[in-house]
């Protein structure tokens, strides 16, 4: 097996090993590293006390930009509005999808309140604009008994296309605010028009990261020529000049799964850039992205630093957030490597990005810890802690810091005492001058003050413009509340070091760490972070032991004597308190966790997982079982009480079944097997499971864990077998009930068997397939439908209950949309799943690869457009099916599911989505249904519509969430209830009701007691 990072720089383990430091040791370390006295703090209170006085004087002289978030910040709806609208309305093509989006996001809210608050006619102007918007598109009656009947009658006249153009017009002067030009030459030009010839620049070129190889060398001609631009700006004896480098944008596998051909890739094309802009006098700073990514940009970093020749000059550096547990770490990496190479490098210090998506993230995955911290004055404290370690090391380091706190800017000049020529400010373009102006008068050696700048159309102002206003429109942010007259000026400048020594707990008490989501029902599944090395290797290691023998297969006589044992048995069983058998599930649980990652190399090597898939599925039913034993606890410990009159008592009591044939798949030989049997066992009910026949070392490695945490070996049987073992199995006298999950057909053929069954009528709970479709309408972010198509149609290699079958996408975004999704095909690596790197391992066996290949020679024969990942160029050993991609007219051209990484597209027109929806579910199937759309009224509707048992809102349709999103069809789909869900035990359940007539023994106590009136 190669090494998982072959290029891994000396001194990066240290900042490896802080991601999941504990929040309240890394701010009690930073708060004894700040070295300021009582009589600096107090200096620090009053200096930035007066820079807030005199911008609140100086109110007036604001940009737009700060008086409209004053104005339209996250505090209200209208602002929260606004920011979905700018996020998606410029990049809609159609003027019938633009109108919805414009009524969606403008009708329900109160703009009138907001009429004349602000003091400036630009924001009291976008106001009224938004005013007639929100009456024209809405018009109900409340609009129309307002006191601006005049408003609504000429918008009425003027009509939807006057407004949307209106809207529109708003939207590009407000993108006008954010971005400094749409080409390097117009924000150079801008620039020296509104600032002179001294302001200092850092250009940041608008765009997402790379989805395809396309992407990337587009971004990299952008690169490219701004250097030249700026160089030539440079050479005319203008103020220092850079350029911020978002490494995500210059490849698609900028990513830790890829580091080994990542680092080298990218780090070439970093040094030719870097080169370029040294001999040019052009800063170049890598931009800092997800806490995921951290290590991986500090290779690429060291990877250049040590071949690039600067000349003495702090040409290179890069972008470090304060957010981040691990930023001091970082700063001390960056300083050795500086000294080790006698080189200076610059270091912008932020803040930070997408604080809320890192929180989500940990969560999601149940993370050690999270890798930032959860008080904005903790990252305050960490800021200046950071920014003291910046100013001990100027040696090294040219430092950058990029605020708008008053608070923040005053104690950096504290901190850099007289010494004011080896570091500078920077803000944001259209943010930031009011309080610098004031800085600048109030400080005589004042640092310059260098503008980040954005650079970019309009289109791609959108993520920038979201990102901007989550960072700075928030309640908690200074530039929310300095030149807020009602926020007292002490509040504001408040010393953060004062403020995280009265907190109780370091650790915000109110964001729940990833372990603790699901309180106080159950502890969330611990998760392996595969972007950390430490977790890495544990499953590298894990990857090179041998897998065990699979078990021999069961005959009719061993079926026979399990059914025979499980009868003797299950009186007892059954009659065990609910206690002892969920307490057995949540050991289960627990030995799951323990050896993990030897369950991980089965699930890797018998079943083709990816790692991640195999982390994920491990995690699953650890969460099956936990939460399978919390359900029957709540549900089976007391009867529950039922109304009825005065002298009886009603109680309702569940019960078990008996016993219970299980059947899994392959395609989740782990999670389903165990949710299926958790869920039997758990109620009272004795089990025989039978595995996939492609999948049987898994499933036994399962049982013996089960056996480990008490389930009697008569209770639990293991059954290996073929389909033939299946059918003896289900047409057994002994079968009080079967769950199956697998294909629609070979549900139908079991149904037949227990009801030809004489006796009791015997439960099914089935799971089956679905013709899952996914509806892509005009407002939704291409590069966001691009990531969940990919993961949705074709990572697990296709073969996923839920996988996207059929891509419904609106025909005026469908040839962008369906390019990209090209780009992203040609870039995923299909092999073998036991390197970390490999996308797409095989299809389970050659029977599903031939009946894929099938498929796809019709589907080619047929002339339709089509599209296919290149094959690996050394084909691994396996059932390889690269991943395709076909145009059709109809999801009615499909006879049936195809079971594998295939996805087809349908086009559709705007006006058409209800004729859409009623011919996605005309097929009968209803598992799973996406929708990508930024109109929140359509994708209500959409959803209601829906007849199926999960619908997904923008974002991909897979990975359901035990407890979280309940899984299950209807129709052809499946049987309901859902597993992991809070009514899927009933159904291995039975119900009694028991009445006592409690006057039979002398009357009712309680009643005949009560005093009189």
């Amino acid at each position: 097996m190669t090494t998982l990072f072959s290029y891994w720089p000396e001194g990066l383990d240290a900042v490896t090993a802080d991601k999941f430091k504990s929040e309240e040791q890394v701010i009690t370390e930073l708060l004894e590293k700040i070295d300021l006295s009582d009589a600096q703090y107090a200096d620090i209170y009053r200096e930035a006390e007066d820079m807030v006085e005199m911008s609140r004087k100086r109110k007036k002289d604001r940009s737009m930009l700060d008086a409209f978030m004053s104005e339209y910040g996250l505090g209200n709806e209208e602002g929260i509005a606004l920011m979905c609208l700018a996020e998606a309305l410029l990049r809609v093509p159609d003027a019938e999808t633009r109108d919805a989006l414009i009524g969606d996001k403008l009708s329900p809210y109160d703009w009138a309140k907001h009429l004349g608050k602000a003091d400036t006619v630009w924001v009291n102007a976008s106001t009224w604009g938004l005013l007639l918007t929100g009456r024209v598109t809405g018009l109900s009656e409340e609009f129309r008994v307002t006191p601006s009947n005049v408003i609504s009658k000429l918008t009425n006249r003027l009509g939807e296309p006057v407004i949307r153009n209106a809207v529109m017009s708003a939207m590009r002067m407000m993108g006008q605010e954010f971005v400094q030009g749409q080409t390097i030459k117009r924000a150079i030009k801008n620039g020296r028009k509104r600032f002179g010839d001294k302001q200092g620049y850092s250009f940041d070129m608008l765009g997402e990261a790379a989805r395809t190889q396309e992407d990337a060398k587009r971004y990299l001609e952008a690169y490219k020529n701004a250097l030249e631009v700026i160089g030539a700006d440079v050479a005319k004896g203008k103020a220092r000049q850079g350029i911020s480098v978002k490494l995500s944008a210059l490849s698609p596998h900028y990513h830790v799964s890829h580091w080994n051909s990542a680092v080298p890739e990218i780090g070439d094309l970093v040094l030719d850039l870097a080169k370029r802009a040294v001999e040019l006098g052009v800063d170049i700073t890598l931009d800092a992205e997800e806490a995921d990514r951290l290590e991986i940009s500090l290779a690429i970093f060291d990877y250049v630093a040590r071949k690039l020749d600067s000349g003495g000059r702090a040409r290179f550096g890069l972008a470090i957030q304060a957010f981040g547990r691990r930023a001091p770490k970082v700063i001390e990496f960056i300083a050795n490597l500086g000294r080790e190479l006698e080189k200076r490098f610059h270091i912008r210090l932020v803040k930070g990005a997408y604080w809320d998506t890192e929180i989500k993230l940990a969560q999601a995955g149940n993370h050690p810890d999270f890798p930032v911290f959860t008080r904005k004055p903790n990252t305050d404290v960490a800021y200046l802690a950071c920014a003291q370690q910046i100013m001990e090391n100027r040696d090294v380091f040219f430092g950058q810091f990029a605020t708008h706190n008053a608070h923040t800017i005053a104690a950096v000049m504290a901190m850099a005492g007289d010494d004011a020529d080896k570091f500078e400010f920077q803000r944001l373009f259209g943010m930031g001058d009011i309080v610098y102006s004031a800085a600048k008068s109030h400080y005589e050696n004042m640092p310059p003050v260098r503008i980040y700048a954005p650079v970019g159309g309009h289109k791609d102002l959108l993520a920038y413009l979201v990102r901007r206003l989550l960072e700075n429109g928030a309640n908690s942010s200074f530039v929310n509340k300095y030149l807020d007259p009602d926020v007292p000026i002490s509040e504001v400048v408040r010393d953060p070091v004062a403020r995280v020594k009265e907190f109780d707990s370091i650790a915000h008490t109110s964001i729940l760490r990833p372990k603790d989501i699901f309180l106080p029902e159950r502890e969330n599944s611990s998760g392996l972070d595969l972007s950390w090395k430490p977790h890495l290797e544990t499953v590298e290691k894990a990857l090179e032991k041998a897998i065990p023998d699979a078990p021999k297969d069961a005959t009719e006589k061993d079926i026979d004597k399990a059914f025979e044992k499980a009868d003797k048995a299950y009186f007892d069983w059954q009659a065990r308190p609910v206690k002892d058998r969920a307490d057995m599930l949540v050991v289960t649980a627990d030995l799951l966790e323990k050896h993990k990652t030897d369950l991980m190399n089965i699930l890797i090597k018998e079943a083709g997982k990816s790692w991640s898939d195999a982390n994920d599925e491990v995690r699953e039913a650890v969460d099956f079982c936990r939460y399978y034993a919390a359900q029957a606890r709540k549900m089976m410990s007391e009867p529950i009480d039922l109304p009825g009159p005065v002298g009886e008592t009603n109680q309702l009591s569940y019960g078990s079944r008996g016993t219970f044939v299980c059947i899994s798949p392959w395609n989740f030989s782990l999670a389903i097997f165990t949710g299926q049997i958790a869920a039997a066992l758990v109620v009272g009910n004795c089990v025989l499971a039978k595995p996939a026949e492609q999948t049987p070392r898994i499933a036994q490695r399962t049982t013996e864990l089960f056996y480990e945490a008490g389930v009697p070996k008569e209770v639990l049987s293991l059954i290996i077998g073929d389909g033939k073992i299946g059918g003896y199995l289900t047409a057994h006298d002994g079968v009080d009930g079967v769950a199956f999950t697998g294909g629609t057909n070979t549900a139908g053929l079991i149904n037949k068997t227990l009801a030809n069954k004489e006796g009791e009528i015997i439960p099914l709970i089935a799971e089956t397939g679905g013709q899952n479709c996914m509806i892509v309408d005009g407002t939704a972010l291409p590069e966001q439908v691009t990531d969940d198509v990919i993961s949705s149609a074709f990572l697990s290699a296709g073969q996923r209950c839920s996988a996207t079958r059929v891509l419904y996408v609106q025909a005026d975004i469908a040839d962008r949309v369906i390019k990209m999704i090209k780009g992203a095909m040609d870039d995923l690596v299909v092999g073998n799943t036991e390197s970390l790197s490999t996308d797409v391992g095989p299809v389970i066996d050659e029977k599903a690869q031939n009946a894929l290949n099938d498929h796809i020679e019709k589907m080619k024969a047929s002339g339709r457009p089509w599209h296919a990942s290149p094959y690996p160029k050394t084909p691994a050993e396996g059932t390889f099916v690269v991943p395709h991609m076909f145009e059709i007219d109809s999801i009615n051209d499909l006879e049936k599911e195809h079971f594998g990484p295939i996805l087809h597209v349908v086009r559709f027109k705007a006006k058409e989505v209800s004729k859409t929806l009623e011919e996605v579910f005309s097929t009968g199937y209803g598992l799973t249904f996406g929708i990508h759309t930024r109109i929140e009224n359509r994708w209500k509707m959409l959803a209601k519509r829906a007849l199926v048992g999960n619908v997904y809102v923008n974002r991909n349709m897979v990975g359901a969430i035990v407890g979280s999103q309940p899984f299950g069809g209807q129709g052809l789909s499946g049987t309901g209830f859902k597993a992991g869900g809070p009514n899927y035990l009933l159904r291995f359940m039975t119900e009694k009701s028991l009445s006592v007539n409690t006057t039979a023994s002398g009357g009712n106590a309680a009643l005949l007691n009560l005093e009189s009136i």
